[in-house]
């Protein structure tokens, strides 16, 4: 199971589980021509250049389906010699209305002219979840909405669709040109609220900066929100992950991990002229196909310094606290049924980020991979070195890197304090509404980045949608952070001491959360829309503790932004302008999220000397089934055994270039039509956050023979097939 989640590159988030232009040649899309302040070239052919010894043609990229490229800045030329067909701008243009974002990390397709979505079952997963309660545990009995009257909503699940971009590289540029260090990421994100408040103007837009080649462009990404979500038809947990972590990126794959969601407006099903249809067949051998979504973030362009520092910090220091965490569920889900009900949908993410997080630690500790990054990054350097133009960035990968060894030294309190809140939903919800007091009270340009003004009605759903609150789970999952806060930061720390007081962290956690109102929506709507004069008055026992603890996060915070986020936002654009005038038009940016275009093919690959067969059938599910967890098929397929064709295909492998975010992506025929949908990628690439392995990094994703297939005699879904039938 693909991650869906968005690793910022200075820093993985405790616990997180989360081009150049072509002018007016661009895509229709783009609204503003692309800016001249970076260098740029458009050829990688260039003669040796004195005294670096280097060629733009070395830098060149290999002659595979590697990339995750922007809908306008695609690569057509080197498509078609790869494959001998590329897509043309419009139906680059179509896909990018119809691929969607559905909440803050997955992807999806809408598939009817009604509002339909498909994406995957991870990716409702957690709707699914909060719809459940006791005694009606949809996770395992899935759940199909016979009539459009039973379509629930999903609390708190967004669904964005693209509608424009513009490049403000320029403006961006401006506003930071010549800021200190230490000024930067103020100056930076004060033209970037300006800039999307300007665009939101209304409450179904949402508008995003968006950083491109980590800083050598910026451009903003518009998205018509669908805020009203419901849940249409999702399969039982256990055949949307069969074979659950033993199976988790590997192949052979039996995965039917889909659901259905549909998109209202005004309480009506949305009106979406702009929807994919199903092709006739799935993928062929030796054509070209096409996944569209949203890869949430690679880390391909890092310095060495950065990758150094992922590598010896970030990924030991997530790999064991993952795996306290799964610790923690494990037991707490064997307390009873209940409580496995409850902690299952964190332990199945926690399980599937552990993984995920190894995969990574063991692609940067290979010397042969970790080697090929150091020799890329002395030949960049070498290329600056020895061009005049270039030598405003010849200092900037020292700065980086110091600025690496000065995260060094306050890593711990920076993840601990500042970006721990995924693990308690209360302590979040506590978070937002302390800290949107103080904020609002500022000029928007002043704010923390997060509660700018264009962002606050996300802010205001995510607190006050209606996501269901365990107290004995949520003081279990505070317990644990406070003692994981004491344990590695220690008992004499101030923040610690702040923190706890004379209180242990059984003890207050308990009293915390049994003590709280902030369970019900009307209180948390009182707090947030009264402001800081309702929050300062608050008697509640959590927003006391968020207001006591708030200021030393603050405070490591303000250190981060200053000494180790600007300084590495700043010199890492310098680092761009040295890949755009080495690189030119040639390569992709890391992905961001944003909406991107992979290519690829139908392929296996070579497993321990044995070839892999790229497609699997229904009947090797069958022949997998053992009746026990983790391979036990749910009863209505067994019962449907005799109805299905066996040798329909069901899963298969591709070539295609992504990453965690992707997950939900439909994969496509030259025809733009549906031929798959993306679920999952091979063992091999978890490594694709640092690069691209074309001998073996393959996706994974269902067929849509067998989406088909299930919906009509598995689940019996005929309104839905004939919503969305040619």
């Amino acid at each position: 199971m693909l991650m869906a989640r968005f690793i910022p590159p200075a820093s993985l988030a405790f616990f997180s589980i989360l081009v150049a232009c072509g002018g007016d040649e661009a895509n229709r899309l783009v609204a503003q021509p692309c800016p001249t302040s970076a260098p740029t070239t458009s050829s990688a052919t260039a003669a040796p250049d004195a005294g670096g010894g280097e060629t733009r043609a070395s830098f060149r990229l290999p002659d595979n389906d590697e990339g995750m490229w922007t809908v306008d800045h695609f690569p057509t030329e080197r498509l078609e010699k790869l494959h001998g067909w590329a897509p043309s701008k419009e139906w680059l243009e179509q896909v990018s209305h119809r691929a969607v974002r559905v909440g803050n990390g997955c992807s999806g397709s809408i598939i009817s002219a009604d509002g339909l979505v498909m994406t995957n079952h991870h990716c409702a997963r957690g709707c699914v979840s909060n719809l459940s309660k006791k005694g009606r545990d949809y996770l395992a009995t899935g759940f199909y909405a016979k009539t459009e009257k039973e379509e629930v909503q999903c609390p708190g699940l967004a669904v964005d669709q693209l509608t424009g971009i513009t490049d403000v590289t320029a403006r961006m540029n401006a506003a930071t040109k010549d800021a200190p260090e230490a000024e930067f990421h103020a100056k930076q994100s004060a033209v970037k609220a300006a800039i999307e408040k300007e665009c939101a103007t209304g409450p179904t837009v949402r508008c995003d900066v968006v950083t491109l080649y980590h800083g050598g462009q910026y451009h903003l990404y518009k998205y018509r929100r669908y805020k009203d979500t419901r849940l249409v038809l999702a399969p039982e947990s256990s055949i949307a992950f069969f074979g659950g972590d033993p199976d988790n990126f590997n192949f052979p794959r039996y995965d039917f991990d889909i659901s259905l969601l549909r998109v209202y407006d005004s309480d009506k099903p949305a009106k979406t002229s702009e929807h994919f249809r199903f092709a006739p067949g799935g993928p062929k051998e030796g054509e070209p196909i096409f996944i569209v979504g949203h890869p949430g973030g690679t880390q391909r362009s890092l310095t060495v310094a950065q990758l150094e520092y992922v590598r010896d910090v970030e990924l030991p220091e997530n790999i064991e606290a993952l795996g306290e965490l799964r610790g923690l569920l494990t037991e707490y889900g064997a307390r009873s049924a209940e409580a496995k009900r409850i902690s299952n949908p964190r332990l199945f993410g926690t399980e599937n980020a552990l993984k995920v997080m190894q995969g990574r630690y063991q692609s940067l500790a290979d010397a042969a991979f970790f080697g090929k990054k150091v020799e890329a990054e002395r030949a960049l350097r070498a290329y600056t070195s020895s061009h005049p133009e270039l030598q405003a960035a010849a200092g900037a990968w020292d700065a980086i890197a110091r600025a690496q060894n000065e995260y060094r030294n306050i890593h711990l309190p920076y993840t601990i304090l500042e970006r721990a809140s995924t693990l308690s939903r209360l302590f979040e919800v506590a978070r937002t509404l302390v800290r949107a007091a103080d904020e609002r009270a500022k000029p928007n340009d002043q704010r923390l980045a997060e509660y700018a003004e264009a962002r606050l009605p996300r802010m205001q759903e995510n607190v006050l949608s209606a996501v269901p609150v365990y107290d004995d789970f949520e003081a279990a999952m505070l317990e644990h952070w406070l003692m994981h806060m004491r344990a590695m930061l220690g008992p004499d720390d101030p923040a610690v001491k702040n923190a706890l007081g004379k209180e242990s962290p059984g003890d207050l956690a308990r009293r915390l959360v049994h003590g709280t109102k902030l369970k019900d929506a009307n209180v948390r709507k009182a707090l947030f829309e009264g402001g800081k004069a309702a929050v300062d008055k608050s008697d509640d026992p959590l927003i006391q503790f968020m207001r006591r603890i708030d200021g030393d996060a603050r405070a490591v915070r303000k250190t981060f932004e200053d000494k180790v986020e600007g300084v590495i936002t700043k010199n890492t654009e310098l680092v761009a302008r040295v890949q755009f005038a080495v690189y030119g038009d040639t390569t992709y940016p890391d992905a961001t999220g944003t909406l991107r275009v992979a290519y690829g093919e139908l392929k296996g690959w070579e497993e321990r000397g044995k070839p892999v067969t790229p497609v699997t059938t229904f009947g090797g599910a069958f022949d997998r089934a053992t009746g026990k967890e983790p391979f036990d098929l749910p009863k209505r397929w067994l019962d449907a055994r005799a109805k299905l064709d066996l040798t329909a295909p069901f899963n298969f492998s591709s070539t295609n270039d992504i990453i965690g975010g992707n997950s939900g992506s439909p994969v496509l025929d030259k025809q733009g039509e549906i031929i798959g949908l993306v679920f999952d990628g091979n063992i091999h690439s978890l490594g694709g956050d640092f690069g691209y392995d074309e001998t073996n990094n393959r996706a994974v994703s269902l067929h849509r023979t067998a989406i088909l297939e299930g919906l009509d005699k598995i689940y019996g879904a005929t309104r839905i097939l004939a919503e969305i039938k040619p």
